[in-house]
């Protein structure tokens, strides 16, 4: 093929920051979705966030379908000329573009309450459930094929896990300033500004979309599956239930994500309602960010010393014990509620920037046990266990509001809610998480097999294997 009649430059630098930008693109519409999507149902569209819950519920079930399928894409056709996984990057750039503005169409408001529902239903599984599949699903992939090293393995997590930091930071800050002003002392909603940042971002993300797909560079050529051995869903099935590895981050996918998109969600609620000032969510946006882009340059450090299983156990310990502290003294003080947020996420700053790293020695797990190798079908599947944990965070955020008996408003109109569902929002905002942390830590410690030694011993077993091949 093409791609082979050379040999591609080493692995540096460029790999990294274009593995970054990648998941910058993907974040800006992504963390903006997790973060102010269920704001824009309720308090632009008027529409009940029970059903915001069941989209986001039906999202999921399509996406059983459509990540695992396109998994099986990747892994069974054959590469094109610029590589296996990028040339699905560059095509996805704009159609995400386009269904991302469409999500936040604020005219949307003017149609009937069906109307807004079936927009709803379209538009968010049409971004999220086909075009970012798309493009989600092969990105990740990507990282077992641009290195083979663990240790370079773990810097591409690291730089990636930056790349959605920034773009969580730059949205958290961003947006508030944009979507609230203040009007006679209360936090006021622009609806119009949804579509206009929705814009902004969204080409943002197709321009680290075009980047990640110009600087990265695929350096190991896998064979394609052949699509008889597929054996659609229930080899599928056979795969996740004989790798334990996979179950147990599958499992850990799901709580993570359950604390950390609930907490994102629940955000905007807990400083325009409970707290009543809409301006501090520019600075607990920061204190999530903060501790991981602080951490980035150790990350790989303590992974290459310790082990990513055994730092990740102590993170998930610090911040399970910050969330319930924030639970128990339930205060009334932002500041405090800020501090301990972002202490929290100190504790999972490490995991946050290692846990792609874990995919790809799951993908060597994975072919050490059965000798085939399987990476977008791997990555697939724990990534539609990803949008599992953010249907779940959606779905329990927009149940969890109406049972505490939030009241919607259309338009951005102000309601006073009442001191029982303000008091809700901010027990759901703390002890989901401190439970959540506490349940991926129990994952890693007794369920993951793949601690530092295993990961080794696995690295080892492929190179010696790999190079075989390559003198047979």
């Amino acid at each position: 093929m093409p791609q082979n009649s050379q040999t591609p430059r080493p692995f540096g630098m460029r790999d990294k920051i274009g593995y970054l930008l990648g998941d910058l693109a993907n974040d800006f519409t992504f963390i903006f979705a997790s973060g102010f999507l269920l704001k824009f149902y309720t308090d632009v569209l008027g529409v009940n966030s029970y059903w915001a819950g069941i989209l986001f519920l039906t999202a999921r079930c399509v996406d059983a379908f459509t990540d695992v399928g396109m998994g099986r894409i990747v892994d069974t056709i054959p590469p094109a000329a610029d590589g296996r996984f990028r040339p699905w990057i560059r095509r996805m750039a704009i159609p995400i573009f386009i269904i991302n503005t469409l999500m936040y169409f604020h005219p949307a408001a003017r149609l009937p309450v069906t109307g807004r529902i079936i927009y709803m239903f379209v538009t968010y599984i049409l971004w999220g459930s086909v075009f970012y599949t798309a493009a989600n699903i092969p990105y990740g992939s990507m990282a077992s094929v641009i290195a083979e090293d663990p240790s370079r393995r773990t810097s591409l997590s690291t730089f990636r896990s930056v790349g959605a930091t920034l773009a969580g930071g730059a949205i958290g800050i961003i947006a508030p300033l944009v979507l609230f002003q203040k009007v006679d002392g209360q936090s006021v909603l622009l609806p119009e500004r949804f579509t206009l940042l929705a814009i902004i971002f969204g080409l943002l993300a197709m321009a680290g979309y075009y980047a990640c797909y110009k600087l990265c560079t695929e350096r190991i050529h896998l064979p394609s599956k052949k699509r008889q051995q597929g054996g659609g869903f229930f080899a599928l099935t056979k795969v996740l239930l004989k790798n334990r590895a996979l179950i147990a981050v599958i499992g850990a996918a799901i709580a993570m994500l359950l604390c950390q998109l609930l907490g994102t969600a629940m955000l905007s609620y807990v400083f325009q309602d409970y707290f009543n000032n809409a301006d501090l969510m520019i600075f607990g946006g920061m204190a999530t960010a903060l501790p991981t882009l602080i951490m980035a340059p150790f990350a790989g450090k303590l992974a290459d010393r310790f082990g990513k299983k055994e730092c990740s156990i102590a993170g998930c310990a610090i911040a399970a014990v910050f969330y319930g502290i924030l639970f128990v003294i339930h205060t009334r003080n932002p500041a405090v509620y800020i501090t301990l947020m972002l202490l929290g996420s100190v504790g999972m700053g490490f995991f946050n920037m290692v846990i792609w790293a874990f995919i790809t020695d799951i993908i060597d797990y994975q072919e050490v046990k059965t000798g085939s190798r399987d990476d977008g079908t791997v990555y697939a599947i724990y990534s539609f266990s990803r949008k599992l944990g953010q249907a779940i965070a959606g779905g329990i955020s927009g149940f969890a509001l109406s049972v505490v008996g939030y009241v919607s408003t259309t338009a951005g109109q102000t309601v006073q809610q009442s001191r029982s569902a303000l008091d809700g929002i901010y027990n759901i905002s703390s002890a989901v998480p401190c439970l959540g942390y506490l349940t991926v830590l129990l994952l890693l410690a007794f369920v993951y097999p793949l601690n530092k030694k295993a990961v080794e011993e696995n690295a080892r077993i492929l190179a010696q294997r790999h190079g075989q091949q390559k003198t047979d």
